[in-house]
């Protein structure tokens, strides 16, 4: 066990924990964050994807000692109220069916667009390829963060 500094959606925490725990244990078992969810564990369906220092990660698969003094943002940081422009386009298309990998799926998007403001459908298809919906609701994605875009350029960047 080790004693752990994160700056989690802005707040410090200091974890004692195994230095080899999955970032996501941490945030969801000691830190009681439960927004960003376990999917398959080996970093190929996207689920548990959080922002470590602004990058998209898979923390099922990040030590937590690697996100240690870093800047990790959740679900739940993405913005204060829910009203990034992400998560607003995602209510207002009706995104989700059963929701479970929505966090991870709006995460990877808001680092899209951060880097690509204005992406093709094939920008979107190629930053979202990682993400994997059960559901198939992925015309639905692409055309949330195709509204969260025009929002985006108008509200600014919210990270």
């Amino acid at each position: 066990m080790a004693n752990i500094k994160l700056t989690i959606n802005g707040t410090e925490q200091s974890i004692d924990v195994d230095p080899q725990m999955p970032l996501l244990w941490a945030i969801r078992d000691v830190v009681g964050l439960k927004g960003t969810k376990y999917g398959c564990g080996v970093a190929q369906c996207g689920a548990c994807t959080v922002h470590l220092n602004g990058e998209a990660v898979r923390s099922c698969v990040t030590k937590v000692s690697r996100a240690a003094g870093q800047k990790v943002v959740t679900i739940e940081g993405l913005s204060q109220h829910n009203d990034h422009p992400l998560q607003q386009a995602w209510q207002q298309i009706d995104v989700p069916q059963c929701g479970y990998c929505h966090s991870g799926q709006i995460m990877s998007a808001a680092v899209l667009l951060r880097e690509n403001p204005n992406p093709t459908d094939a920008d979107i298809d190629a930053a979202m390829a990682g993400n994997i919906c059960r559901c198939g609701t992925y015309p639905r994605i692409r055309k949330a963060i195709h509204l969260a875009a025009g929002a985006e350029q108008k509200v600014g960047k919210n990270e």
